[in-house]
């Protein structure tokens, strides 16, 4: 078998890929033990692969109806830990509120000039904010930004006279989420080398956030499976009492 067919049979056996449901603290404790399976290759002057700080992920494979518009989860989220990197933001915003935006943590922040570089191809950054009076020009963008998930957005956060507290939450590790067709949530929750106290205050704030944002109009079993996993192992499925 290939080398991953190997890395992932040694993963298995510590229970990676198996659908029975464990507690939280044990879903940390594999995913950190397969995080440290590593193949045994290294570059071709011989030095060995530098060690990847690998992020965790959820995954929550929620009860709604994804075609529904009444049923879709669209906003933003602050973990109580962090997620274990800094993001790169941009402002539009007039020129008054340009200071202190980059004072906040923007990388790039601006009117006419900043929405030029972007519909002229630039995406270097990770999370756009808009204030309210830019989209006028900001909407225009939607064709550049729309696919790569960085159109602002009032539900999201995105969009708000609070320039500078935004870029400061979205620098901070405030995240965006979207579900997909199949009503499925992806979000990181933190880094292997986090402990496992912080993970799971994180997932577990994770959880508690989607279940008191349940649709309305969502019926039956609403939260049917949640899923542990690192950037490089198999998941492991969370029991929870959703």
């Amino acid at each position: 078998m290939g080398y991953r067919s190997v890395v992932y049979r040694k993963q298995a056996e510590l229970g990676g890929g198996d659908a029975a449901p464990v507690a939280v603290a044990d879903a940390i404790a594999r995913v950190k033990k397969m995080a440290e399976i590593k193949g045994d290759r290294s570059y071709k002057n011989g030095k060995k692969r530098k060690a990847v700080d690998q992020t965790v992920e959820i995954v929550l494979h929620l009860g709604i109806d994804a075609k529904q518009a009444d049923q879709m989860l669209r906003g933003a989220i602050s973990l109580p830990k962090g997620i274990g990197k800094s993001r790169s933001v941009i402002a539009f915003c007039d020129e008054a509120l340009v200071e202190e935006a980059k004072a906040a943590g923007a990388t790039e922040a601006g009117g006419d000039d900043l929405v030029k570089k972007v519909a002229d191809g630039w995406l270097g950054f990770d999370v756009a904010i808009a204030h309210p009076s830019m989209m006028g020009k900001v909407g225009k963008l939607g064709r550049v930004l729309g696919p790569q998930g960085k159109m602002p957005t009032p539900k999201s956060g995105t969009v708000t006279p609070e320039v500078a507290q935004a870029v400061k939450d979205f620098s901070g590790g405030r995240i965006e989420f979207r579900n997909d067709d199949g009503g499925n949530i992806h979000l990181p929750v933190g880094r292997v080398s986090f402990t496992d106290a912080d993970l799971k205050e994180n997932i577990e704030a994770v959880i508690d956030h989607f279940m008191k944002i349940k649709p309305a109009a969502a019926k039956g079993h609403y939260l049917k499976r949640a899923c542990l996993s690192a950037t490089r192992t198999p998941s492991v499925t969370l029991a929870t009492s959703a």
